[in-house]
């Protein structure tokens, strides 16, 4: 069981846009650190768009040092092709932290938005009015750094819940040795 305070990037990959978001967490206690986002040109090759997330990953993850991360698991669309390439750009922001030996967490859209919200089919605005509340410091430019926010959040509070369970566990297993 992992203790203290912990540092979650959180990401919302994008071929044009890559969301990211930072949090702390210790306990229930959540604060904002910062967010940005990582863009690529889409006038040039898929391989160099690719790249570009991938350093612009690594330039965030080495400048704020997380621990963990979360990321969104991909959104399937009726369109292969723009699906395919989504799921490249999640394979860089999947190497990006693994690179750096961070803890990885995937969840669903749905998952992320009932976690934030109370609702698994949220709005974007609704997301956005959550995180304004959850995160009063937060500053964002978008619905990419607001979703990365939120997925943030998300393993934040699942990492809360896992911490409690644990120690009600061991609390229990304690009073039973007794």
């Amino acid at each position: 069981m992992r203790t203290g305070l912990i540092r979650i990037i959180g990401i919302d990959p994008g071929l044009r846009r890559t969301g990211w978001g930072i949090v702390e967490t210790e306990g229930a206690r959540l604060s904002y650190v910062a967010s940005g986002l990582v863009t690529s040109a889409g006038d040039i090759d898929l391989a160099y768009r690719l790249r570009a997330l991938y350093e612009g990953l690594m330039g965030v993850i080495v400048s704020y040092t997380p621990q963990e991360a979360a990321i969104e698991e991909t959104f399937v669309s009726k369109d292969a092709r723009a699906t395919l390439k989504l799921g490249q750009a999640r394979g860089m922001a999947l190497l990006a932290p693994a690179l750096q030996g961070l803890s990885i967490a995937e969840y669903p859209p749905n998952v992320i938005k009932k976690t934030v919200t109370g609702t698994g089919h949220a709005e974007k605005r609704q997301i956005q009015a959550m995180i304004g509340i959850l995160l009063p410091k937060a500053r964002f430019d978008g619905a990419d750094e607001a979703d990365a926010l939120a997925i943030a959040i998300c393993h934040a509070s699942h990492l809360c819940g896992r911490e409690a369970r644990a120690a009600r566990i061991l609390g229990a297993r304690r009073q039973d040795a007794l």
